[in-house]
């Protein structure tokens, strides 16, 4: 039986940084730093990772500095044009990257990364190592398809990131005409336009080919020119082309091959893949903010594990730990103790997502964001990097002179141009509307319609991972990906939530618990009046607008129940009347007055929050209806902002905190009545008062009644728990109980 081969994966760095920048949209950590090559390099890395389970990995860089053949022939790559600042400045995170993967990195002056990889795949198989040893060569381009042989195999992107081949011989005759040992003589005959490499002036790739599979190398072609041999398809014009060029082919020929003896110090033994720390891995991701990739590093290699991936185990013992510390009561160690099988088997099962969607929204986005661009140049006077906040600032505040006053000033000294400020602007200029547009687009593309189908597994299924303890009020947090955050409101938001999708024969059911906090607030205050509309059912928001305004409920327009609604759910966070008038667009004065008579129609609900102020302050903790604390010291701060900011959480503690609760609540009780996770019927998503269910079609109305239900009775309030359900075949397009 033939051993199994070991695999050597080298990495043609600059050409993967090259074809990121160029074929993601600009991405940007919230520093304004561009990242956007980093996270393709990253894409492609773990991609070609867990394809080929490589044991060895290295990664070749260009030196900066002129090489041999530019050295030879002045005009090579000339042409090219300079690849701007932004894609240069990720290289060094690049290798930070790698660094962290332990994964070493080789450059030689005089050399490009071509020359250095191609010594690498020359001098690995002679090392005799047992078993044999199989190098793939991941690039961005084709330049290396010389490099081919029984040993060598080059996994190249066709267009964009994810869209590989991996070439071997055959491949390489399938697509050029000619095997890998001729490649250099192609490009010989053929140029290479992309590095400036000349060849013969009109011989294309048809010509080239059919030179090279009847006569064989470039040495054989004018060997056969210059004995005036009879050959097929050359014309007169064409001999006298090739015959006066032939310095020019056999130079293009140099310049097209791959140098196979750079002077390169390594052992194989060094390019073993083993032995990185894992959690440092993440942080270096989570620092340039890509929280989706973190916990999606593949784990050959022999990784070390650390805290920071907060396995299951993990988890038990912070519950276990917290209930020591006082921080959990009994109930709350119970329930966060039965919920947590809950949600692994949750992350384990997934959410189905429909890739070709995802692509052509992006491919949507991506010309709705060409189409801005190009607006935008128009309007400030020429184009400039929109996603580099010092060139928008010196459009907006330099060029189009923009008002800067009230707006901040980043540490650098320059005017930020930080969305909430660009808003503050929003009428000072079209150009600002359409900016915001912009990174709206720009934000979704990023976030959602490039990297969500990259992480999909093989079935189509996307793994979050929920940290169950994640926020000190109890909420479930989502990341790798987030999917708590996929836009709800807009055309754009249900487009993203379109592309999460049903299995075949089943349907995503949606429960949501209605104005869930409200209602808590109202047990929680005691308020009579409030308590008294949620049990008829009546609307919350119309009823308060005609109470504050002194209207007719017939009475109140859509403007006053949006002020009203804005009211009644920024007093539960402590929101003040400054607040208040940004959010409801009304001036100071009048966002006061507002404020002081809903204070007097809801008086129980200004007592509940000075009683919950007073009793943080007494006991240094705030609590929910169930017992989960939260410890404030800095209630007791001598600095009124310290102390407001604490006061704040201690009022929201207790509503938020109760509402995180009693959604745990129920999960753990439908788990238990659908017996965890039945396959007909899978607890998929939970998203703060929602949850997201995959149901068979079979059995969906009478599952979704069930699960209502068990909803609105998971506790007893002085309330009703109202739950909305819905179905359909996608999270976008979802209607009530069918």
């Amino acid at each position: 039986m033939a051993e199994k081969k070991k695999r050597l994966l080298i990495i043609d760095a600059n050409s993967l940084i090259h074809r990121a920048f160029h074929a993601l949209p600009p991405l940007s950590t919230s520093k304004g730093e561009m990242v956007n090559a980093v996270y393709g390099f990253l894409l492609a890395f773990f991609k070609a990772v867990n394809e080929f389970e490589p044991e060895y990995i290295a990664a070749a860089f260009d030196f900066p500095a002129p090489t041999k053949r530019e050295k030879k022939f002045q005009a090579y790559k000339a042409k090219r044009e300079k690849a701007p600042d932004e894609l240069y400045l990720q290289i060094p995170k690049v290798k930070e990257v790698l660094e962290a993967f332990h994964v070493p990195v080789f450059e030689k002056e005089g050399f490009e990364a071509d020359d250095v990889i191609g010594t690498i795949a020359r001098i690995v198989p002679k090392r005799q190592v047992h078993p044999p040893v199989e190098t793939i060569i991941l690039s961005g381009d084709m330049d290396l398809l010389q490099l081919v042989d029984a040993n060598t195999k080059v996994y190249a992107m066709r267009k964009g990131i994810q869209d590989s081949v991996l070439f071997d011989s055959k491949k390489v005759q399938e697509r050029l005409g000619v095997g890998p040992e001729l490649v250099a003589d192609w490009k010989g005959l053929r140029g290479d336009p992309s590095d400036n490499i000349p060849g013969v002036k009109g011989v294309g790739e048809k010509t080239a080919t059919r030179l090279l599979s009847s006569l064989g190398s470039l040495e054989s072609v004018y060997a056969a020119l210059q004995a005036k041999k009879e050959i097929e398809g050359v014309s007169p014009r064409m001999r006298e082309t090739l015959l006066r060029e032939k310095d020019i082919a056999f130079l293009s020929k140099e310049l097209a091959t791959v140098e196979r003896n750079v002077p390169l110090e390594f052992s194989l033994p060094a390019l073993a893949w083993k032995g990185f720390d894992r959690g440092k891995a993440e942080e270096v991701l989570k620092g340039f903010e890509f929280a989706s990739l973190a916990l999606r590093i593949p784990d050959f290699g022999g990784s070390k594990k650390t805290e920071s991936q907060g396995s299951g185990d993990e988890t038990r013992e912070k519950i276990e730990r917290l209930f020591k510390e006082g921080v959990f009561s009994e109930q709350i160690y119970n329930l966060e103790l039965e919920l947590s099988p809950v949600l692994r088997t949750m992350e384990e099962t997934g959410i189905q997502i429909d890739k070709k969607f995802f692509e052509e929204l992006s491919q949507e986005l991506g010309e709705n964001l060409q189409k801005l661009q190009a607006s935008i140049a128009k309007k400030a006077g020429g184009q400039f990097n929109i996603s580099s906040p010092r060139q928008l600032s010196e459009v907006l505040f330099k060029k189009l002179g923009l008002p800067q006053k009230g707006l901040h000033k980043t540490p650098g000294g320059v005017v930020s141009t930080a969305s909430p400020e660009l808003e503050k602007l929003r009428g000072a200029h079209v150009v600002v509307a359409e900016i915001l547009s912009y990174r709206e687009l720009a934000k979704l593309q990023n976030t959602y319609a490039v990297p969500l189908p990259q992480l999909a597994d093989k079935e189509g299924r996307i793994h979050t991972h929920f940290d169950q303890l994640g926020a000190a009020t109890g909420r479930i947090s989502s990341a790798n990906p987030n999917l708590q955050n996929i836009p709800l409101q807009g055309e754009w938001g249900a487009k993203i939530r379109g592309g999460f999708v049903a299995k075949k024969g089943f349907s995503l059911a949606s429960f949501d618990y209605s104005q869930v906090e409200l209602r808590i607030a109202s047990h929680l205050a005691k308020e009579e009046r409030m308590q008294e509309i949620f049990k008829e059912g009546r609307d919350i928001h119309r009823e308060t607008a005609a109470a504050v305004f002194g209207a007719k409920d017939k009475n109140v327009t859509p403007q006053m129940r949006f002020r009203a609604k804005a009211l009644n759910f920024g007093i539960l966070y402590g929101m003040g009347a400054r607040g208040f008038a940004q959010s409801a667009g009304i001036p100071f004065e009048e966002a006061q007055d507002f404020i002081e008579n809903y204070f007097v129609q809801f008086p129980r609900i200004a007592q509940y929050m000075q009683d919950t102020i007073e009793s943080t302050r007494e006991l240094g903790y705030a609590e929910t209806l169930f017992g989960r604390k939260r410890y404030l010291p800095d209630i007791h701060s001598a600095t009124p902002h310290i102390r407001a900011a604490a006061e704040r959480i201690a009022m929201n503690h207790g509503i938020q905190g109760t509402a995180a609760d009693i959604i745990k609540m129920a999960m753990v009780k439908i788990a238990k009545e659908l017996k965890l996770q039945q396959e007909d019927c899978r607890m998929l998503l939970q998203i703060h008062d929602e949850l997201v269910f995959e149901i068979r079609n079979a059995i969906l109305k009478e599952r979704m009644e069930l699960i209502a239900r068990l909803m609105g009775n998971a506790v007893s309030l002085n309330v009703p728990l109202a739950v909305r359900a819905s179905a359909g075949k996608s999270w976008g397009r979802l209607e009530g109980i069918p």
